[in-house]
C-alpha cells in the first residue's frame, strides 16, 4: 500500500505533531508500508528531507510566533502536489490547513482516497494570540471551517482520545470517526522496581517534573501557583523540560516563588534529548500535566512509560485523562488548590506513590505503537475499498 502523508512540517521540534507524524510513519514502514511524505524542509543542517519538499510560508509581521510556538508551514506547489497524488494509493491529511485544502481538491480529481487525523484544537491556534481563547464564537467557527473543508472530505478521521472523539460528533463530522491513539513507543522502563534508600528521607528534595512546551495552553503556570499552596513547597524541586513562547515569563516567575521562599529549591529548566526525558522522568517523584488543551499528550505518556507518578489536568479541551488510573491522579485543569491538594496527597505516600507509577505503566501498553499501526492500516485498506466501490 503506497501512503502520502500531508503535513506543514514533517521535521518540526517541539511540536508534538510533528513528532507523532514521524513516528507513525517510520512504524508504518516497518510493518511493510511504503510511504513517503509531503512537507516543507527540515530546518537541521544535513537532516532528512521530505520525498515532496515544499517551501516554507512566511508570515508577514508574525512568523517569529508561529515558530517560537513550535509551528511551521509550507506554500503549495500544485504540480508537485498532484504528482504525490498519483503516485499514492491514499492520502492522510495530518492537518486541517492550505496544503491539505489544495490536496484535497486534488485528489478528488484524481478520485483518490482520503483519510485525516484531529492533531490539534482551534484552540491550540488562537492562544497563542491571547485574548481570542475567550472567543468561544470564533472556535467554533473555525472547527466548523475544518470540518466542512478538511476533515468531511475524508472517509476516515482518526480521534486520538475519546474527548476529541466526542468533540467532532457534537460537531457532526460525516467521516467515520475512529478513537486510535497517535501511540508511543516502545520504550524499556530504566525505574528500579525498588526505591532508592533515601526515598523516604525527609531531607531530601522532591522531584516534581512538568515536560512539555512552555506555552499558555500548557499551563506550567498552575504549577507554580500551586507551590503558594502545597506543605511541601520548601522541599519540592520543580523542573520543567521544554522551551517555547512563555519560557523567559515563567522562568522569572518561578524565580520569585525562589526568591519570595515559598520555595526551597530554585526551579530548573531544561531542553532535553529524548534519553535525558527518560532521565528526568524515571527519577521524578511527580509528573505534573497542566494542559487544558490537548488531544493526547505525548510528553505525559513517555514520562508514565518511566513509571512517573502523573497528576494530570482535567477539561473539556484535553483528552490526557483517559491515562489516569484514578480519580487521585486528576485535578480541575487551571486548578492552582486543587492541584496542590494532589501533589500533598501523593507525596504523603511514598511507598503507594511508587506502586502507582508502574501501575500507570503497565496501563500505558494498550496505547502502543504496534496497535495503532494495526488499527491505522485497517482504517487505510478499508477507504481504498470504499474508494473502489
Amino acid at each position: 500500500m503506497k501512503i502520502l502523508f500531508v503535513v506543514n512540517n514533517f521535521y518540526a521540534t517541539g511540536n508534538g505533531l510533528s513528532a507523532s507524524a514521524r513516528r507513525t510513519v517510520d512504524y508504518l514502514k516497518k510493518a511493510g508500508q511504503e510511504v513517503r511524505v509531503l512537507s516543507g524542509p527540515n530546518h537541521n543542517p544535513g537532516g532528512p528531507q521530505p520525498e515532496y519538499l515544499l517551501e516554507d510560508y512566511i508570515f508577514p509581521l508574525v512568523n517569529f510566533l508561529v515558530i517560537k510556538n513550535g509551528y511551521y508551514y509550507a506554500q503549495s506547489n500544485l504540480p508537485l502536489m498532484e504528482e504525490a497524488a498519483k503516485w499514492a494509493d491514499v492520502i492522510h491529511l495530518e492537518e486541517p490547513f492550505v496544503i491539505q485544502d489544495r490536496m484535497i481538491h486534488i485528489c478528488e480529481k484524481l478520485g483518490k482516497p482520503i483519510t485525516g487525523t484531529y492533531h490539534l484544537h482551534p484552540e491550540n491556534i488562537t492562544m497563542a494570540f491571547g485574548p481570542l481563547i475567550n472567543w468561544k464564537g470564533l472556535n467554533r467557527v473555525i472547527l466548523k471551517a475544518w470540518r466542512d473543508h478538511t476533515f468531511n472530505h475524508c472517509s476516515h478521521v482518526q480521534c486520538p482520545t475519546q474527548n476529541v472523539q466526542d468533540r467532532l460528533r457534537r460537531y457532526h463530522f460525516t467521516g467515520e470517526l475512529l478513537h486510535i491513539s497517535n501511540g508511543i513507543i516502545p520504550d524499556k522502563c530504566i525505574r528500579p522496581l525498588t526505591p532508592p534508600s533515601d526515598y523516604t528521607d525527609p531531607a531530601r528534595p522532591l522531584r516534581v517534573v512538568c515536560i512539555g512546551r512552555l506555552s499558555a495552553e500548557k499551563d506550567q503556570y498552575t504549577l507554580l501557583n500551586a507551590m503558594k499552596y502545597s506543605k511541601y513547597a520548601k522541599r519540592i524541586q520543580l523542573q520543567f523540560a521544554g522551551t517555547g513562547l512563555k519560557e523567559a515569563d515563567m522562568k522569572k516567575k518561578a524565580h520569585k516563588l525562589y526568591e519570595e521562599g515559598i520555595l526551597g529549591y530554585e526551579p530548573e529548566f531544561f531542553f532535553l534529548d529524548r534519553d535525558g526525558l527518560r532521565n528526568l522522568a524515571a527519577n521524578s517523584d511527580i509528573c505534573v500535566h497542566c494542559a487544558f488543551i490537548e488531544v493526547e499528550g505525548l510528553s505525559i505518556m513517555e514520562a508514565i512509560q518511566q513509571a512517573a507518578l502523573p497528576i494530570i489536568a482535567e477539561g473539556p479541551f484535553t483528552g490526557t485523562s483517559q491515562f489516569a488510573v484514578s480519580r487521585k491522579n486528576l485535578f480541575p485543569a487551571k486548578n492552582p488548590e486543587a492541584l496542590a491538594h494532589r501533589i500533598d496527597y501523593w507525596l504523603d505516600r511514598p511507598e503507594e506513590r511508587w506502586k502507582s507509577g508502574f501501575a500507570h505503566a503497565e496501563r500505558l501498553e494498550k496505547f502502543s505503537m504496534e496497535k495503532t499501526i494495526k488499527r491505522l492500516v485497517a482504517m487505510f485498506n478499508k477507504a481504498i475499498a470504499q474508494s473502489k466501490k
